[in-house]
């Protein structure tokens, strides 16, 4: 199984290994990383599992449509060049060691 690091806010990270198609945030809510909220439960309705995926995975992940572009506009935190939504990134083993920063807010 692919690994994945989120690092929260306080720089606190957590190393864990997600099935191939599980998304950032399902892996997120099962695993009780705090800094991901994904109000809308992961379907790309309001941007509260915004992160910020390291640089040397971004070439790694799908292009932006068009709905996460949208959603991203409207963040709580700073929207960055490596922004992207947890629920829009599914595991893959090319994404084996992906590391996402959490920002400081969500809501």
């Amino acid at each position: 199984m692919p690994k994945i690091t989120y690092i929260n806010f306080e720089g606190e990270a957590t190393e864990l290994d997600l099935p191939i198609g599980h998304s950032l945030v399902e892996g997120a809510i099962q695993n009780d990383i705090e800094g991901i909220v994904a109000e809308c439960g992961g379907s790309c309705m309001c941007a509260t599992c915004h992160c910020y995926v390291d640089e040397a995975f971004l070439d790694k992940l799908p292009e932006m449509e068009e709905e996460e572009d949208e959603m991203l506009e409207d963040a709580a935190s700073e929207r960055k060049s490596n922004s992207r939504l947890g629920c829009q990134i599914r595991m893959t083993e090319e994404l084996d060691g992906l590391i996402v920063r959490l920002p400081e807010t969500q809501v």
